[in-house]
């Protein structure tokens, strides 16, 4: 068994989660927080057997794209970079853990 974290863009967390449930594929959805931007995002926790690891991280791979972003360093926040020019930053695609499992259960 393993257990696939997948750390996303709110952007893509709509149509990540609607590829998974059609392809039978559970999952949990967690609101999280990027510490570099500050920005919202979506941590997914998938249970999944290791012959279909590669059939999930695909399916992510797909529904997550890369898309460049306009940072503005401090906004919101008050720290060093607080007054820093904006800059452009790629953000989107996947942030991806695959752990190994000792158990794996539905109560």
């Amino acid at each position: 068994m393993k257990m696939i974290v997948a750390i996303v863009q709110n952007a893509d967390r709509d149509n990540l989660s609607s590829a998974l449930s059609e392809a039978q594929v559970s999952h949990t959805r967690l609101n999280t927080t990027g510490g570099f931007l500050r920005a919202g995002n979506t941590t997914l926790v998938i249970g999944i057997e290791d012959d279909q690891v590669q059939r999930v991280l695909g399916i992510i791979e797909k529904a997550c794209k890369e898309r460049e972003t306009l940072h503005r360093p401090g906004h919101g926040a008050l720290h060093a970079d607080a007054y820093a020019a904006p800059a452009k930053v790629l953000v989107g695609g996947a942030t991806i853990f695959v752990l190994s499992l000792d158990q794996f259960r539905k109560i």
